[in-house]
């Protein structure tokens, strides 16, 4: 079994009551994008008590921040929180495990994991392409428009950034 994260993803909130619902749509949008969806309900919700837990033990003074993290490791999927305070942690889903790890200073990270559909390992999750390229029919249209540059147009360009430079030389 590899133990490797293979993709994680994470959001800051400040631990108030609105965070608990930011929180469940961030995993429920990760396992999305992860192609994930038959975890969705099970892993959102035991996000949303994770949260609710770092929420009610926040001052509603002086919340401080938390951050809400899930990663894929292993054959497991596992929410994270980072709390600003000492909270216990939720009971665990139904085949998964949970716990708490003192972060020192009073902070903490809850965790929760979750088996992974099927056996499946986290280096088998089909993880979403992050490369900036125009889609196919963006690239046809783009194609298709001849580029012409009219010469008054790019003139004052070069005189607006002349200007600027000599400007910035005085």
């Amino acid at each position: 079994m590899n133990d490797r994260t293979e993709q994680m993803d994470d959001l800051q909130l400040v631990a108030l009551p609105s965070a608990v619902g930011c929180t469940e749509m961030f995993v429920r949008f990760s396992l999305t994008e992860w192609a994930l969806r038959p975890m969705r309900e099970a892993a959102s919700e035991v996000a949303r008590a994770m949260a609710e837990a770092v929420v009610a033990a926040a001052d509603p003074a002086g919340p401080g921040m938390m951050i809400a993290r899930v990663r894929l490791s292993g054959g497991d999927l596992i929410m994270e929180i980072e709390s600003p305070r000492e909270v216990r942690a939720p009971a665990a889903p139904p085949g998964g495990h949970t716990g708490v790890v003192d972060l020192g200073a009073g902070r903490c990270l809850l965790w929760a994991s979750l088996p992974l559909p099927g056996g499946m390992e986290a280096s088998a999750v089909p993880l979403p392409r992050r490369q900036r390229r125009p889609s196919q029919a963006a690239a046809i249209e783009a194609a298709r428009e001849p580029v012409d540059t009219d010469p008054d147009v790019m003139q004052r360009i070069l005189y607006g950034l002349a200007s600027r430079h000599d400007r910035h030389q005085r």
